[in-house]
């Protein structure tokens, strides 16, 4: 196992919190305008990047848990929230308006049939397959939503 000082410390994991921060500042109001709101392109990337969270924190709850179950523990919540994080931004993303539909219906999430465009494609296939691992790893009684106190 290699040691790494803190600032070569997974450095792709750094570099995608360093673009998250650069894309908040970025929506920031400012003196050019009042800032954008969210398009579906936005939420696809944003679902995308959620997504990809949810299986790191997947994968260091499983690892973490053998050694350190209480660390473990507070990981998979951390898992299971994150997925809700993620199925609400695919909600909201239903919500938006298709610049080349006219309607919600056109735009609705069909998991009996594919979305003919994207991003709705790549959304809905990528949301239903995270929507997989949290049906084989998570209960109903854990996605119900609740508050945990900061334990140090």
């Amino acid at each position: 196992m290699t040691s790494h000082t803190p600032q070569d410390a997974h450095p792709y994991l750094r570099a995608a919190s360093a673009g998250v921060r650069h894309h908040t500042r970025a929506l920031a109001p400012s003196d050019t305008g009042p800032p954008r709101p969210a398009d579906r392109l936005h939420l696809d990337v944003l679902h995308a990047h959620l997504t990809t969270l949810h299986q790191l924190l997947d994968r260091l709850a499983e690892t973490t848990r053998p050694p350190h179950p209480a660390a473990g523990r507070r990981l998979a919540t951390a898992h299971t929230h994150l997925w809700q994080a993620a199925s609400e931004v695919h909600a909201a993303f239903h919500l938006l308006p298709s610049n080349t539909t006219a309607g919600s219906e056109a735009s609705a999430c069909r998991p009996e049939r594919l979305p003919e465009e994207p991003p709705v494609l790549t959304i809905c296939q990528r949301h239903l397959a995270a929507g997989h691992v949290v049906r084989r790893k998570t209960t109903p009684t854990d996605l119900r939503a609740h508050t945990t106190a900061c334990a140090q």
